[in-house]
């Protein structure tokens, strides 16, 4: 028979049909056929049924249906199934599409597995890991690497940065990334609109730039700038615009969500750099590369590796020195896929959270296996008169398993909505900054996860009972049909087991979460070198040299804006610095020379974090004088040569701050003793978990010293100490102040220091959140779970429980021996949970701070809370039992 027809046959019309055409048949022919002919007419029809369908397809649509009128008839089983369930596959299914997108998709370039970050370990250079994760390349290494390397199809470097745009609109401070020649061709991404930068692109045209150049004069434009002030108009190709106080022609626009590594800017501008005009140092510029086919990371670092002394013999350090100085900071490659940059840090925490979650699950699972045994410890009977009637005891495994794998897929398909509610709500908050945001959403794969925790989770929980229900036993029911006997020992172990279980896992997710509230506890007492940071007004504001030239000029103009911003209502003190702590920007570092320490030739002392600051910078962030005390402006304006320090490099040259304080050390031999002023407490520069790092203090105007021209920072950000900080009134004349000093500068990065602290924590807070709310749900399920227990062994012991009332037991008796048995199985579950979470903490090492994976006082207090919630969840079926009428239970037996 066709395929087609077998499948017509699954219809009730056609079956319906065919049957009345076989009855008649078999009439026909049995009024013609001598007695016995034939054999079992019954027989012969069955035969005839299986050659016109599959059998055993009709065997499982029966079970389906069987099992859809079961749940149907069972609501309240089936709805608290169907949520324990749904919020289960939800969360999970919410988690792995983070992971999905973040860490599980490949990266949207074109042939993303060639692209590589080109970066450089430097084990000798003292100091460099405080503050850096790696050494960035130099303009001279992008180069000796672009050039004469023999494995990459094309390497270049780039930076990002800011720049003022004037005459669109108001002045505004844009993200700007820089790229070198070879960086678009790596990413290999075609410009929505124009074109790619040309070789003549990178040509340096007027003035010198700071990364040992000239100023280019074209620009690209990101997809979403294109959109705020082209409104997508393809002409703006072509057309100009001003950055810096500069003319850049539009040449191209790049598609949507066009990014380097996690960087998206506004505007996309070539580096210019003069050969004749870089160094061997100036190590500020990340590396991107792809790899020619069937190149591997490791013949791309041996390629590099033979040509870091090809740099060092080529260039020159100017002033400074020759090459021979880094060789002790043994400089190596250390390239590694893209992807891991783009990723980051974040990849532990993602499989913590999904691990988490996954136990969750379980949970959940525990808690409908036990739903399901008490079915089907009441359909016994039922199941019984099945295996009377015929029914194999795989007939009757296989219904019970289609009926729990029904439920896992309608808790599955629940959890697709809990899913995108929870994602919705995740790319609303920005969490952690969670790299590849936009990349997280429901796709086939999650669809397919999702199924497959469905199906497994309905396996998972339905095939206990179905296989404890259905054995050779079940026939006993038939027998014992007539009275209900005292629940013995053996029918409850699975479901003891199963809460056992429950609150193992609901242990450890709670230790988990009281490492990381204990983690909280502990960042908040570390001082992060400022105060009252909801009263820190911070924004930043750039003066680029084609609009003052003047290099003096601009301090004065800083200057001059500082004086403005104090005299606005409410401001107490302002101060500015070349970056604030904990806001991302990339650090400025090098050596210092203390005066009286002996340093061998060609060995370079550790390196120091620089920053720049204005006078009352310290007073206005809150920051300890230690000793000595701040800078002045006749300071400045007079080239003293002065600087402050922080307090643990006074410790590590001098051995106090008090004895720091008149000492002298230079940047570059030959160079003037700068004296030491004053000693500043540390500051957190990258983050309550990240240490101080040892940083010497700049005056903003930097004298020319032999060979150096003077210098002044040039983008700086400001800091206004107000009660009023965040207010849009505030903001608003805050920019009055800056424009009336000059209307030409934009006012960015405005925000306050409680906005740059919450987001230093902002990984912990988002593991913390996460943790809770697996614990939260894992104690939940599990009270759940030990209420269900004791309340069914209630109603199973009704007639002992009358019995024992009738003998003369005291009703708090009955009570103490059902919240007993709860605290019982509680213990176990939290013998095996500390075990288990003892273990598995160590894993967690990564994500805490101040406190060991072994926390005495989270594993004592998560016992109690659960000890706690297991005379709750005892408590009110045993006070249930303890109310039972004697007569009346013994009479319903």
């Amino acid at each position: 028979m066709s395929v087609l027809k077998k499948l017509r046959y699954l219809l009730p019309g056609f079956r319906r049909a065919e049957e009345l055409d076989m009855q008649e048949e078999l009439r026909s022919i049995a009024g013609m056929a001598e007695p016995g002919e034939l054999g079992n007419l019954t027989l012969a029809a069955e035969r005839r049924r299986e050659v016109w369908g599959w059998t055993w397809l009709e065997q499982w649509l029966l079970d389906v249906r069987h099992a859809a009128r079961t749940l149907r008839h069972n609501s309240m089983f089936t709805v608290a199934a169907l949520l324990t369930l749904a919020i289960g596959i939800g969360a999970n299914a919410a988690v792995f599409s983070v992971i999905n997108g973040v860490l599980l998709k490949p990266l949207s370039y074109p042939k993303p597995e060639e692209l590589v970050a080109v970066r450089q370990n430097a084990p000798g250079a003292a100091g460099l890991a405080n503050f850096v994760d790696g050494l960035h390349l130099s303009s001279s290494q992008y180069f000796t690497y672009s050039e004469q390397n023999r494995t990459f199809q094309s390497l270049g470097v780039w930076i990002a940065g800011n720049a003022n745009v004037t005459g669109l609109a108001e002045p505004e401070q844009v993200r700007t990334m820089l790229v070198s020649n070879g960086v678009l061709q790596a990413l290999d991404v075609a410009p929505e609109a124009g074109r790619w930068f040309l070789a003549g692109d990178f040509i340096p045209h007027g003035a010198a730039n700071p990364f040992g150049g000239g100023i280019p004069t074209t620009v690209m434009l990101s997809h979403g700038y294109w959109q705020r002030h082209f409104g997508g108009d393809r002409s703006a190709v072509g057309r100009t615009i001003t950055v810096d106080s500069r003319p850049f022609e539009i040449v191209g626009v790049m598609p949507e969500g066009f990014r380097v590594v996690n960087t998206e800017a506004d505007l996309i501008v070539p580096l210019a750099f003069d050969r004749g005009k870089v160094t061997l140092a100036g190590f500020a510029f990340h590396g991107i590369g792809r790899l020619k086919p069937g190149v591997t990371l490791a013949q791309a670092d041996a390629d590099l590796a033979q040509l870091v002394p090809v740099w060092r013999d080529s260039w020159t350090n100017g002033h400074v020195g020759d090459g021979r100085i880094y060789e002790s900071w043994k400089i190596a490659p250390a390239l590694r896929p893209l992807k891991e940059d783009v990723v980051g840090n974040v990849r532990d925490l993602l499989w913590v959270v999904m691990a988490t979650i996954g136990l969750v699950m379980l949970i959940a699972c525990a808690n409908v296996t036990n739903l399901m045994l008490v079915r089907a410890e009441v359909r016994q009977q039922e199941l019984a008169l099945r295996t009377a009637l015929g029914a194999g005891r795989g007939r009757i495994v296989r219904a019970l398993i289609v009926e729990s794998v029904m439920l896992g897929l309608m808790g599955g398909v629940l959890g697709v909505v809990l899913c995108a509610w929870g994602l919705r709500l995740l790319l609303a908050v920005h969490p952690a900054n969670l790299p590849r945001l936009n990349e997280i959403s429901i796709d086939l794969r999650t669809l397919v996860f999702i199924l497959a925790l469905s199906v497994v989770s309905g396996l998972l929980f339905g095939l206990i009972p179905a296989l404890k229900y259905a054995g050779p036993r079940i026939s006993l029911a038939l027998r014992s049909a007539g009275r209900i006997a005292s629940v013995s020992r053996e029918r409850h172990r699975a479901r003891s087991l199963l809460v056992v279980a429950q609150v193992a896992l609901a242990l450890v997710l709670l230790v988990s979460a009281g490492l990381m509230i204990r983690t909280f506890q502990a960042l908040g007492t570390v001082e992060p070198g400022f105060t009252h940071a909801e009263q820190l007004q911070t924004v930043r504001i750039g003066i680029p040299p084609s609009l003052i030239p003047e290099t003096e000029r601009v301090t004065r103009v800083q200057n001059e804006i500082a004086d403005k911003l104090a005299a606005i209502p409410g401001v107490t003190s302002v101060g500015f610095a070349t970056a604030m702590p904990m806001d991302g920007a990339e650090p400025d570092w090098d050596n210092i020379y203390a005066e009286g320490k002996v340093y061998p030739d060609n060995v370079i002392p550790p390196l120091r974090f620089f920053k720049y600051v204005s006078p009352d910078f310290f007073h206005t962030t809150g920051t300890r004088i230690i000793a000595g005390r701040e800078l002045t402006w006749n300071e400045v304006y007079g080239f003293r040569p002065v600087a402050l320090i922080s307090e643990n490099l006074a410790r590590e040259l001098w051995g106090t701050p008090a004895a720091a304080v008149g000492k002298r050390f230079r940047r570059y031999i030959g160079t003037p003793w700068q004296e030491v002023i004053g000693v500043v407490q540390d500051v957190r520069e990258n983050g309550l978990q990240e240490p101080a790092p040892l940083t010497v203090y700049w005056p903003p105007l930097q004298p020319a010293l032999g060979p150096f021209p003077m210098n002044a920072e040039r983008a700086v950000t400001f800091a206004i100490r107000s009660d009023r900080a965040g207010t849009e009134g505030f903001l608003n004349q805050v920019r009055q102040a800056v424009w009336s000093v000059n209307s030409n500068l934009p006012v960015a990065a405005v925000r306050t220091m409680q906005d740059l602290y919450d987001q230093s924590v902002a990984r912990t807070s988002f593991t913390l959140v996460m943790l809770g709310i697996a614990g939260a749900m894992a104690l939940a399920l599990g009270i759940v779970g030990i209420y269900g227990v004791i309340s069914y062994s209630v109603s199973q012991r009704s007639r002992e429980i009358g019995i024992r009332l009738a003998l003369g037991a005291q009703q708090g008796e009955l009570k103490r021996m059902f919240v007993s048995h709860g605290l019982v199985l509680a213990s176990i579950g939290v013998a095996v949970g500390l075990l288990a979470a003892a273990g598995l903490m160590r894993l967690m090492k990564s994500l805490l701070f101040g406190i060991s994976p072994l926390d005495p006082l989270t594993y004592a207090s998560v016992p109690l809370i659960l000890a706690l919630a297991t005379v709750l969840a005892s408590y009110l079926p045993a006070r249930r039992a303890a109310a039972v009428d004697p007569v009346e239970a013994l009479r319903a037996e």
